[in-house]
């Protein structure tokens, strides 16, 4: 009886038991074979399709390297937009006069109240609100070359949330330029 368990397992359908071990000659030789190819190896197509897939993969990581200080650039010309115009809506809101304070030696920009004192940061509750560019590793690369407002590192608005004057800061990563301007009169903050 047992003996007619071990027949009826080997010829059930679907059930497949290796014939050859690795180091099988009769693999070698092109014998062990069976209908569901129990010889280990890769075949032309699958290798093909290996190439193709690594090559897709290098095709979409080589330029989101080299795109790296572009999407730096970009991301800390719409932080500076967005924290000017924070400051802006500050002034309007509390009725008194709000600055940015740019430091292109330092690479970093402040948003200060009327006396000077540089205020909390909103979200990073016990922080002050200083941007350093060269402290924040996502935005490393970023170099403050300009930053003029009618002779000054400093936009100022009034409580109407109108600057003193206008003017802009330049931005470099590699060889990537970005301006981020401040019209007067209006305070509308343009990128370019």
């Amino acid at each position: 009886m047992y003996q007619n368990r071990e027949r009826r397992f080997s010829k059930m359908p679907g059930l497949t038991y290796p014939r050859a071990s690795v180091g099988d000659s009769s693999c070698q030789r092109g014998h062990g074979r069976g209908s569901r190819g129990s010889c280990t190896g890769f075949t032309v197509v699958e290798l093909l399709i290996v190439v193709v897939i690594l090559s897709i993969v290098a095709l979409t990581a080589v330029p989101m390297m080299s795109s790296a200080a572009s999407m730096q650039i970009r991301s800390a010309t719409n932080m500076i937009a967005a924290d000017v115009e924070y400051a802006r809506s500050m002034a309007i809101s509390r009725g008194q006069n709000y600055r940015v304070v740019f430091d292109k030696n330092a690479d970093n920009y402040r948003i200060v109240d009327q006396s000077g004192t540089v205020i909390q940061h909103p979200v990073k509750k016990g922080f002050t609100y200083i941007v350093d560019f060269r402290n924040e590793s996502r935005l490393s690369r970023v170099d403050i070359t300009n930053a003029n407002f009618n002779g000054t590192q400093t936009v100022e608005f009034d409580p109407l949330g109108s600057p003193l004057y206008g003017g802009s800061v330049n931005l470099q990563a590699g060889a990537v330029t970005a301006t981020v301007s401040v019209e007067p009169v209006t305070g509308f903050i343009s990128i370019q």
